[in-house]
């Protein structure tokens, strides 16, 4: 079961292009918008706009059910989730930084410190049961790659295809990362009013629509189907019904 952050018939606005009329959930605006090719200002802006209230939703809601919680790694899902749809890469991005041989494993040490610089909040007793949780062969590490997965919200398949069709939509050059160049071949940036109004670049509309998608520790202007699927995850986690949720990102990404 997801986070509720809002009832079915009424979606957060920003994860849409133009508001759906109440009770019309594939009403004549989502049939319009869908069959568009390439996106426009007010479909990236709503979805952009809505980021940060979107995450400060994210955040009342797992705050609430933290309370309540007992599974360790439940948790720790929901303290990175308290910092919204980036927290979970967040987290990856410490743990990377740490792994100096690049050889993607933890020792019990370097989790914990991992665990300290993100400002988790865990007594030693909990990080050791999550701990041994992962370390499945009981030889003192674990690969964080698949603690990452592991902690990530829950997704049905048809959640995660239609999150793959908007990546491979915005990846126009086929090349697995998502840059400025691709977007430069689905979106006018022209059209965007801080562009309209001189006070962004052509470059800096689509380094703030890329940003969205990144770690606040790593912004680099390149989106993976990793970052892309963590971030949904996050968004997925407040959304109870898989119809919904499509519903949603087929409008947004006019898929």
């Amino acid at each position: 079961m997801g986070l509720h952050v809002s009832p079915i018939l009424n979606p957060p606005s920003h994860l849409l292009p133009h508001p759906i009329p109440q009770g019309h959930p594939s009403g004549p605006v989502l049939n319009t918008l869908s069959h568009a090719s390439n996106l426009d200002w007010q479909s990236v802006s709503h979805m952009m706009a809505g980021t940060a209230r979107h995450d400060r939703e994210m955040a009342i809601q797992a705050k609430k059910k933290l309370t309540v919680a007992t599974d360790p790694i439940e948790r720790l899902r929901l303290q990175c989730l308290a910092r919204g749809s980036a927290g979970i890469k967040g987290l990856g991005r410490v743990f990377r930084i740490m792994d100096d041989n690049n050889n993607r494993t933890l020792d019990f040490k370097e989790f914990v410190k991992g665990l300290n610089d993100y400002a988790v909040v865990m007594e030693k007793e909990e990080a050791e049961e999550l701990f041994r949780r992962f370390d499945k062969d009981g030889n003192g590490t674990i690969d964080f790659n698949e603690f990452l997965l592991t902690l990530r919200p829950p997704m049905s398949r048809a959640r995660k295809e239609v999150i793959m069709q908007a990546f491979r939509k915005l990846d126009k050059t086929g090349d697995g990362v998502i840059t400025i160049e691709d977007l430069r071949e689905v979106y006018n940036a022209k059209h965007h009013p801080k562009y309209q109004n001189g006070e962004w670049t052509e470059e800096q509309v689509f380094r703030k629509f890329l940003d969205n998608f990144d770690s606040p520790y790593d912004k680099d202007g390149v989106v993976t189907p990793e970052e892309f699927m963590n971030y949904y995850a996050g968004v997925s986690a407040s959304i109870d019904t898989d119809v919904y949720f499509i519903v949603m990102m087929r409008t947004a990404w006019k898929l």
